[in-house]
């Protein structure tokens, strides 16, 4: 029988996160439907409730049932879902608890207002138009982090949010290692003299014929459309309210085919973690992943490693020339497949190659920790951004739009979220290896539009277990080892040997 003190425990962290996706639903309509001028009621909104939110969570009452429930939990399996559920309960209470009500509700107006600002700002390409709200933010963002403390870096505290337990100087290692592996393969590829041809990628694709191709991507992936949508916005994000309601955005460029179709690929692998996750975690803090890299992980692998694969195209090529026969018409599969593996310095960082992708990644981390150390002032974001652009990637953004205000997320106030990609994009590799491992014929099941044993798969590996391990934890049990960038670094260099020649 269940423990009354643990039944009110379970009872008041529902109520917390019924209000948590219910300022979720609030986001989502702003970035797809609501109008322009709703910006500031919706700010107030979003505070409001996020204020409540964290009071409920921090109460005197939560605290109680914690501290009368500690004794209990010594003495039960660390594994069950209950004793999961109380330690990520008492992790977060903990943290919680040291941030003020009024911080919890003026992040939350600021980031609301921000939004609409970065949208417009991006949309005239205009730094400025951002910019003080974004030293509004970067403000909060250390504000939080003292708050919080932290023993190393200031980062730390804010790392945390996303990557459990992981510390900046750990960040700073798995980035050297990579950028030692990468330089060389970069060096090879320019090196090589093999030409691609890509003009037919920037013909002119009809929107909203991408929108139907890219909802057959998704329907194949074992997306279910019961219990989700997709829609329109101007960053691609995927959100849960609950594990039967998880929805996934999307954006349309009318001279770029590629970028609605790794999009949805990327956020349909983050729509398949929510919606594998059981129901019994539904209204419970272990609904979520076990860190922001993981779920990563699960939109690389479907963007890159199977989306960016022959086989993958193998199936859908033939059916994308159906589309836009006039547009595909001089194309083969092997130019197509060359073309979306086309390893080139450029400015996107969502578009960018799997080989140049984490020297972005690298610059938003150093970015990120100058500002929180005030090394950094916001004012000087654009011409640094393009000065580490041109050193780090060999490209210098032409604008602000292609630079600086390219990522939605420090709108977001989302700050150490950025190394949570390159986490993801070697832990991709890593799993990915173990399924081929478990199941030898998955490339051939790509050619033939089969997903669901790689789904399956991922599901009883990774999904079920929702929130319930710390990251270092989970990946051990799944691949029997800690994080390693090697996998990663070798499959760089044996995908694009095959393109470019020996690497």
């Amino acid at each position: 029988m269940e423990l009354q003190a643990l039944k009110e425990l379970k009872t008041k962290v529902a109520e917390v996160i019924d209000i948590v996706h219910a300022i979720a639903v609030l986001e989502w309509d702003q970035q797809t439907y609501m109008p322009p001028r709703g910006g500031e009621a919706r700010a107030e909104q979003i505070a409001t409730l996020s204020k409540i939110a964290h009071e409920k969570f921090t109460s005197s009452e939560v605290g109680k049932l914690i501290a009368e429930l500690e004794p209990y939990f010594q003495n039960q399996d660390p594994e069950s879902d209950d004793a999961a559920l109380f330690r990520k309960v008492k992790r977060e209470y903990e943290k919680d608890t040291k941030l003020s009500p009024d911080l919890v509700a003026r992040i939350s107006r600021t980031t609301a207002l921000a939004r609409d600002k970065w949208v417009e700002a991006r949309k005239e390409s205009n730094f400025s138009i951002f910019a003080p709200y974004l030293t509004q933010i970067v403000d909060l963002m250390i504000e939080k982090a003292e708050s919080l403390g932290y023993e190393e870096s200031i980062y730390d505290a804010l790392v945390d949010d996303f990557e459990p337990g992981l510390k900046t100087s750990r960040i700073r290692a798995i980035f050297e290692e990579l950028r030692k592996g990468l330089v060389p393969i970069v060096q090879a590829i320019r090196e090589s003299g093999v030409e691609i041809r890509r003009d037919f990628l920037l013909r002119n694709y009809d929107p909203e014929k991408q929108y139907q191709f890219t909802l057959k991507i998704l329907e194949k992936m074992g997306y279910d459309f019961q219990r989700g949508r997709q829609d329109k916005t101007a960053h691609p994000f995927t959100t849960a309210f609950s594990v039967n309601d998880v929805r996934v955005t999307n954006r349309f460029k009318d001279t770029l085919i590629t970028s609605s179709i790794f999009s949805a690929l990327h956020e349909g692998g983050h729509a398949l973690y929510d919606l594998g996750m059981p129901e019994k975690f539904d209204r419970t803090i272990l609904m979520t992943g076990a860190s922001y890299g993981v779920h990563e992980s699960q939109s690389r692998t479907w963007e890159n490693i199977v989306g960016r694969s022959l086989h993958f195209w193998t199936y859908w090529f033939p059916r994308l020339k159906e589309f836009f026969p006039e547009q595909l018409q001089d194309v083969t599969l092997e130019e197509f497949y060359r073309a979306i593996n086309y390893v080139e310095p450029s400015p996107i960082r969502v578009e960018a190659d799997e080989v140049t992708y984490n020297l972005h990644t690298l610059l938003r981390f150093e970015l990120e920790v100058g500002l929180m150390e005030r090394k950094i002032k916001v004012q000087d974001l654009p011409q640094l951004w393009n000065a580490r652009m041109k050193e780090y990637i060999g490209y210098e953004p032409k604008n602000d739009a292609e630079g600086v205000l390219q990522d939605v997320h420090w709108s977001d106030g989302l700050f150490g979220y950025f190394p949570s990609y390159t986490i993801g994009n070697i832990l991709s590799v890593q799993f990915f290896k173990k399924a081929l491992e478990d199941i030898s014929d998955l490339y051939e099941q790509f050619a033939r539009g089969e997903y669901s044993a790689l789904r399956e798969w991922m599901r009883t590996h990774i999904h079920v277990h929702g929130g319930k391990y710390y990251p270092e934890e989970l990946i051990q049990l799944v691949v029997g080892e800690p994080m390693n960038p090697q996998p990663f670094l070798n499959y760089l260099r044996e995908k694009y040997s095959g393109i470019y020649g020996k690497i």
